[in-house]
């Protein structure tokens, strides 16, 4: 006669490991939540022992200052004051990520030049500012490269008479006109040009020939560029010394010039690294198999490996362009007017501080998740479709 199996006793739900583990994180989410309430009372209290303004009513109040090179009245609002700051961030941000990404991938791609020349200046670079502290590297490129190194007005570069530079700013050419009726044109342009060239590639891939559709679409925004321009009249301006300043074109602040040109340098030294390891994770068949269809060392690089390469970096250029953006209030330390410094020009101005950094804090969170859509956006649209 066989032995009858046992069936297993019940585990008690107080030594069930799935019950301990939702236990624990109920009672994580709980201290957290007990310690978020804890600070906010006390908050409370304080707020009402000292009579802190808590609202942003603030913003109602006149700025009392002015800003560099920008029409902003004392009399006007705070609110105003921060738009500009605002503005003045999104410049940089813009300026920044652009300037950083292109020199960030030719000294990538230097990095693994077959010139010994070329490769060890490309390692020095990145060696020398990535190890630098960025507040370091902004403090010397105001002090010692824009105030000191470049010339006093009177004395100015000319390059091309098209550039005025000095210790007081860069001046450059700029256009005759109405600002957003030409955004908006450059954007109908490129978005004109982006269809084009998508039209392009479906009809080469039917045809099998080259579709060569960056050259299809950079002449369509071209022309499309230069028909706006002249259906709507505009005209360019050049700057000139004046006196002890410039007229004519757009003046650069000499602090907006060292805020970007320090956060593209070492910016730059890291998105080296991310385009170098990005092409080095490319696969070495990728670049026999452009060898073997004879194209050259140029070609290879821009149709066959940069655009695999860039698939792999994404992610990590994503963060890069996040930390350009948050550094930009680094330009506080020197003046430039950016959210920071505007928000703490107001609350030296008697400004509730609170209110104040927590809408700059609000302000930079939502830039930074807009970033971060758009870089997640592209690497969804780089990313390998797998079958």
């Amino acid at each position: 006669m066989s032995p009858q199996l046992s069936t297993p006793s019940k585990v008690p739900f107080y030594r069930d490991i799935r019950t301990l583990k939702w236990a624990l994180q109920i009672l994580a989410l709980l201290a957290v939540f007990a310690l978020l309430y804890w600070l906010y009372g006390n908050y409370q209290e304080n707020v009402a022992k000292s009579s802190i303004q808590t609202d942003l009513r603030f913003l109602d109040n006149p700025a009392n200052f002015t800003i560099p090179g920008n029409d902003l009245d004392q009399s006007q609002p705070v609110r105003d004051a921060f738009v500009e700051g605002f503005l003045n961030t999104l410049r940089v941000a813009f300026i920044g990520v652009a300037l950083a990404t292109i020199l960030g991938t030719l000294i990538g791609i230097a990095r693994l030049s077959k010139n010994f020349m070329v490769r060890t200046l490309g390692t020095v670079y990145v060696e020398l500012v990535r190890n630098l502290p960025l507040l370091l590297l902004l403090t010397f490129m105001n002090l010692a490269v824009v105030l000191q190194a470049f010339p006093r007005i009177e004395n100015a570069w000319l390059p091309l008479d098209l550039f005025v530079v000095s210790n007081r700013g860069i001046a450059i050419p700029w256009f005759i006109g109405s600002p957003a009726q030409l955004g908006i044109g450059i954007l109908s342009a490129a978005l004109i040009a982006f269809v084009v060239a998508r039209v392009r590639i479906r009809q080469a891939d039917k045809s099998g020939k080259q579709d060569r559709a960056w050259l299809f679409g950079i002449f369509t925004f071209l022309a499309l560029v230069v028909l706006i321009w002249l259906l709507f009249g505009y005209g360019w301006e050049l700057p000139y010394v004046d006196g002890r300043g410039t007229s004519g074109g757009l003046r650069l602040d000499p602090s907006f010039f060292a805020l970007v040109a320090s956060l593209v340098i070492y910016t730059s030294s890291h998105i080296a690294e991310i385009v170098r390891g990005s092409i080095l994770a490319v696969s070495r068949g990728q670049g026999e198999a452009a060898d073997a269809i004879a194209l050259t060392g140029s070609q290879k690089m821009r149709l066959i490996i940069l655009p695999q390469a860039f698939r792999i970096a994404m992610p990590a250029l994503g963060n890069q362009y996040l930390n350009l953006i948050k550094n930009s209030s680094l330009g506080a330390t020197i003046s430039y007017f950016e959210l920071t410094q505007i928000a703490q020009i107001t609350v030296g101005n008697g400004s509730p501080a609170v209110p104040a950094f927590s809408l700059t804090l609000l302000v930079y969170l939502a830039i930074s998740l807009v970033t971060s859509l758009i870089v997640n956006f592209f690497n969804r649209r780089l990313a390998l479709v797998e079958r």
